[in-house]
């Protein structure tokens, strides 16, 4: 429930009372600062209020930003505050005390710093003067926003572009208030705030356009994002389906149905955007179906061939092991940057860096913003390629075309990182080394070995613990793919990979390039599974490692969402109980040591699989519909 208090001088005609009741709350009249008090303590502690000014004229949508946004405890416009139930008890001291006196004068700074943040006057556009109003003292609502601010609560103030939110004095004040409501299209605004501010090449030229008005349309009928969201899952399990046909029709109704389900990919979040319905669910929905998705794609074209007596498996487990690893590169490099500092040389802090430089002037031209963020081949543009490589082409062309996009992606935007990273000599914070040595899902064994080589390894130079990572790493691949598969060999490979794993967790990560040991892991784990096989040659070994790796890869998103979302790691008894991404190497290493070419390996990868997925989805989504899970959004994330 949603209670709104409207305070200060009755403005006859004013459609105020009606807007607040279109945006769902229940309208009472405090006629002064005392009564108010009294309304607030009758309002049930666990629903939504808002103090409103009377006299406020501004835009609808101005009010909707500043009321209903559920992401924050408090925001404020000029003339409005709201405050959920985790702000309720301090918005009421902060109310009492404005009542009481001690709060009832602003300084003068304090007022144009209200007026700057969504005080009184007209607000203003971006990069534009503020002006103060004459009135003789800010309104309530405005006093109170600052006496919760004062005290520790922070107040959002939504940025209102060209919108209004006023609360004019006097009659040629609201006159002049009403004329720049009228000249500002509510609906427009709304319309294109509700398309990701930035975004890939494909999705902003060729999907929001229209995109918008769908989800417009979906708002007008009550459905929600996370409907939204379902029915993208949905129609891409279809297309998935349709693929997995085999035929040339199943083809194009799969190419068409992978694009539609991107366009409603794209029209849950401007839905959420466009009608403030933003949720922990539909954020964890959106973050996790994406990637179900496109891997179940995959897995819909490898069917489709190997009904045409193609056998692509391999390459769609390829497909999906480089797709992971990229976006576990992306995670790892944002994690370890989000917080760091700049390194200081004779007590200056060193910034910039030849890389960013060189990044800051093609940004300056124009196309070449557009071209860097298509060549990196986000979802929008790797999705379009897909679809229209399905429809005309073989699953094998449409696997080798996103193979060879993907490793340049990779390769790019890797490159550019490793220069940033060794080039700018940031400091990094113990919060970023600590998210590094979550992404690296490290379980008993190596955490054994760290235990053990701890005081040695802190010795060592930063740079060494990637380079063990990668030792290690290569020498299980290694003997994966060129050793016998059914000897101790590969068991001694997986061993190294343990022991070179502890090693490098060991050591804090906190070196300029140990953002790499989280993906590396990854690559090891995911590329092992591949090369293992693909190379024992037996019915159902390939499929049964692509379930295998989509249900670790799910585990490791989970991981990186939680850490977004500032929740910290799953439970260290998840890790122990899923091995860690060493024990499962050297279990499937063992299993494969161990199992007769009549046996395959087929039956042992599915139960892990199996186990894997139970076990990951059952903490996951007790995690995620609990009361405790963080809003992870989307913005600015294109791949």
């Amino acid at each position: 429930m949603s209670t709104a208090i409207l305070t200060g001088t009755p403005v006859p005609g004013s459609p105020l009372e009606g807007d607040l009741r279109s945006l769902g709350f229940d309208v009472r009249t405090a006629p002064d600062a005392a009564a108010a008090v009294g309304l607030l303590a009758a309002v049930p502690p666990a629903d939504r209020v808002a103090l409103v000014d009377q006299r406020f004229v501004g835009h609808l949508h101005a009010l909707r930003l500043a009321l209903t946004d559920p992401r924050f405890p408090a925001a404020a416009v000029t003339g409005a505050l709201t405050a959920q139930p985790e702000a309720r008890a301090a918005l009421s001291v902060a109310l009492a005390t404005v009542t009481n006196g001690t709060a009832a004068n602003l300084t003068d700074a304090k007022a144009d710093a209200a007026v700057r943040t969504g005080g009184a006057g007209l607000a203003t556009g971006p990069g534009e003067p503020a002006t103060r109003t004459a009135s003789a003292e800010l309104p309530l609502a405005d006093r109170v926003g600052a006496a919760l601010d004062a005290d520790g609560t922070a107040v959002q103030h939504p940025e209102l572009g060209s919108l209004v939110a006023a609360v004019p004095d006097g009659p040629a004040a609201r006159e002049e208030a009403l004329a720049a409501v009228a000249a500002v299209d509510d609906e427009a605004v709304r319309l294109r705030s509700a398309v990701k501010a930035r975004d890939g090449f494909f999705t902003t030229f060729c999907i929001s356009p229209y995109s918008r008005y769908l989800a417009r349309w979906c708002a007008r009928r009550g459905l929600t994002p996370n409907q939204v969201t379902t029915a993208s899952l949905l129609t891409a399990l279809v297309a998935a389906g349709c693929a997995a046909t085999g035929t040339r029709g199943g083809y194009v109704a799969a190419g068409l149905l992978l694009l539609f389900s991107f366009v409603l990919d794209c029209t849950d979040g401007q839905l959420a955007r466009y009608s403030l319905q933003y949720s922990t669910m539909g954020a964890w929905l959106d973050a996790t179906f994406d990637r179900a998705k496109e891997y179940a794609y995959y897995a819909g074209l490898a069917l489709g061939a190997a009904r045409g007596g193609d056998d692509v498996w391999a390459l769609a487990l390829a497909a999906m092991v480089l797709q992971s690893v990229r976006h576990f590169v992306d995670f790892s490099f944002n994690e370890a940057n989000a917080d760091s500092t700049a390194a200081t040389v004779n007590g200056k802090a060193v910034v910039g860096t030849p890389t960013t430089a060189l990044s800051s002037r093609l940004d300056s031209v124009g196309w070449t913003v557009w071209v860097r963020r298509m060549i990196v081949l986000p979802i929008g543009e790797r999705w379009a390629m897909i679809a229209v490589l399905t429809a005309l082409t073989t699953p094998r062309i449409v696997f080798y075309a996103l193979l060879a996009g993907c490793a340049f992606a990779a390769c790019y935007t890797t490159a550019g990182r490793v220069l940033r990273s060794v080039t700018r000599k940031a400091v990094r914070t113990d919060r970023a080394a600590q998210a590094l040595a979550d992404l690296a899902d490290t379980g008993p064994l190596a955490e054994l070995v760290a235990r053990a080589v701890r005081r040695p390894v802190r010795a060592l130079p930063g740079v060494l613990p990637l380079l063990v990572a990668l030792a290690g790493g290569a020498a299980a691949v290694g003997v994966a793919a060129f050793g016998p598969l059914d000897s101790p060999l590969l068991i001694l490979g997986a061993l190294v990979y343990v022991l070179t794993s502890g090693i490098a967790v060991a050591h804090r990560m906190g070196g300029p390039l140990d953002w790499l040991v989280p993906p590396v892991f990854r690559a090891t784990e995911y590329g092992f599974l591949l090369v293992l096989a693909a190379r024992a040659d037996v019915p159902g070994a390939l499929p049964a490692a692509f379930g295998l790796v989509a249900a670790v890869a799910y585990h490791h998103y989970d991981t990186v969402y939680r850490i977004r979302g500032g929740a910290g790691a799953p439970p260290r008894g998840l890790v122990r109980a899923l091995g860690g991404h060493e024990g499962r190497t050297l279990l499937v290493a063992v299993l494969a040591a161990l199992t007769t070419a009549e046996s395959g390996l087929a039956p042992e990868l599915t139960v892990i699989a199996v186990l894997v997925a139970v076990i990951a989805l059952a903490e996951s989504i007790r995690f995620w519909v609990s009361s405790g899970a963080p809003a992870v959004h989307d913005e600015g994330e294109t791949a």
